[in-house]
């Protein structure tokens, strides 16, 4: 003990530590605050430093690589020791970090905390919150199995319909015109760099605008929040019944925590990680993708929703609701905090709530019925639909709605996987285009258990005019007759 002690007094010497943290441990806060309604924050900043401690972890294993992430998490559950364990507690730690921060922003809003003089602490809160449900998204994406292929489609899809800068936004998205390596290495940078980087840069200022305007008080039904007497009023509350955050507000969060991290592990070692759940394949376009739990209430909204109410209220719900929740201190800024005068707040928080858990319900189970052809269905160019039959027409709506210009490019736009159609006819007979769209090769797969007789026909009818005007189609050989017998 007197050697710890011995080097504990060096380091001291040198970083006076005690001084930098006495400040922030002793300061004091309410003793109304001294509850468990407030250790959802504190929670939520240990979850988050739960999930750096494994993904740090889990990245010595990893690999970012569109051929190597499938089957590094595979490794990882089935033969790296413990590894499928890290995985829950990671999984876990995300549910777990999205549950407590949005208790979190629901409790300040219900006991009115985002009034003056906390505007700012307010909205450096939501965009933690927006922060925190980009991490797990792109952590999803980062299992890189089915689930994540295909909803990585969805997201595209939704970016695609934003007018004027829709392809460009896609773009951004996949590195690219399709779904390969590029838009793995980009969701992998934002996952461990970007977004981390982004959470700890506002976390300091969200702790910092807490130290210096002070932890909310309870919310008194009639203390009503004035500019001009607020600020002497929490003073002396303070100077009255105020108590240092440690120990007596700290020993509540340090229990929820604990009792957090045990919740995480838990989770981690009966119900273990999420998938990942097979290869993505992108020749099962027949699938039903399912996002984690915090996203289900939006995947079955747009289930249920008429399609052609998709694009109105993708474009238009998710930046309302943004702009009301960072335009709320400045709309409602003072009067009445507590939620006993509050029946409006309360009432919308509950239908908010109950619808969110409504859809998250019937997400389990909502059929799949957005269309998914804002980026991979480009328009067909005018010229190679003007004056063909109803059986080729019939096949440039196959082109269009089965995503092919994913991989290929018509027109000088779509994917660059392929060889671009605009002359195909020129390179490959009908039997060689029946063939190639059956059975696939090269980097094609094979779309035979996918594509019914009459979509081949079509499609393969549509493809045979891909020539220019002055270059006839490829014919095959004609077969040589046989010499009769002498």
């Amino acid at each position: 003990m007197g050697v710890l002690r011995s080097i504990g007094e060096w380091f001291e010497h040198r970083l006076r530590l005690k001084d930098a943290m006495a400040q922030p441990l002793t300061h004091p806060v309410p003793r109304s605050s001294a509850s468990w309604w407030y250790v959802f924050g504190s929670a939520t900043l240990t979850t988050l430093i739960l999930q750096l401690i494994t993904g740090v972890c889990l990245a010595f294993v990893y690999v970012p690589s569109a051929a190597d992430a499938w089957q590094s998490l595979e490794h990882l559950n089935y033969s790296q020791p413990l590894g499928w364990f890290l995985r829950g507690m990671h999984y876990w730690g995300s549910n777990f970090m999205v549950a407590l921060i949005t208790l979190h922003v629901i409790r300040v809003f219900l006991f009115g905390a985002y009034k003056y003089p906390r505007e700012l602490t307010w909205i450096v809160g939501v965009l933690l919150l927006l922060l925190t449900l980009g991490m797990a998204f792109t952590g999803q994406v980062l299992r890189w199995d089915q689930d994540a292929y295909w909803g990585l489609g969805i997201g595209a899809a939704i970016a695609g319909r934003t007018p004027f800068i829709g392809p460009r936004l896609v773009h951004l998205l996949l590195g690219g015109p399709i779904i390969g390596g590029e838009t793995l290495t980009r969701f992998f940078v934002s996952h461990v760099f970007l977004i981390p980087a982004l959470l700890l840069a506002l976390v300091g200022l969200h702790l910092l605008l807490v130290l210096k305007l002070g932890i909310s008080e309870w919310p008194m039904p009639g203390r009503l929040v004035s500019r001009e007497r607020y600020r002497a009023e929490y003073e002396a509350l303070l100077e009255r019944e105020g108590v240092p955050f440690f120990p007596a507000a700290a020993q509540r969060d340090l229990c929820f925590s604990g009792l957090v991290i045990l919740a995480v592990v838990v989770c981690a070692a009966v119900f273990g990680p999420s998938g990942p759940k097979g290869p993505p394949d992108p020749t099962l376009i027949r699938t039903v993708p399912r996002p984690d739990f915090f996203f289900l209430s939006v995947f079955a909204a747009l289930a249920l929703l008429p399609p052609y109410l998709e694009t109105f209220l993708l474009l238009t719900a998710p930046v309302v609701g943004i702009a009301l929740l960072v335009a709320l201190p400045f709309l409602s800024n003072t009067g009445e905090r507590s939620f006993r005068r509050r029946p409006v707040a309360v009432l919308g928080v509950i239908l908010i709530v109950l619808t969110l858990v409504a859809l998250t319900e019937m997400g389990e189970s909502s059929p799949w019925s957005p269309v998914m052809n804002a980026w991979s269905s480009l328009p067909t160019p005018p010229q190679y639909v003007k004056g063909r039959t109803p059986l080729e027409l019939q096949g440039a709506l196959l082109v269009q709605g089965k995503q092919c210009r994913n991989c290929h490019s018509l027109g000088g736009r779509g994917g660059q996987r392929g060889p671009a159609l605009d002359d195909v006819a020129t390179r490959l007979t009908r039997d060689q285009l029946i063939r190639q769209v059956l059975q696939g090769g090269g980097n094609m797969p094979a779309y035979g258990k996918h594509l019914s007789p009459p979509e081949v026909t079509a499609l393969v009818a549509f493809l045979e005019t891909m020539h220019p005007s002055s270059e006839p189609p490829e014919k095959a050989a004609p077969v040589p007759a046989t010499p009769a017998a002498p």
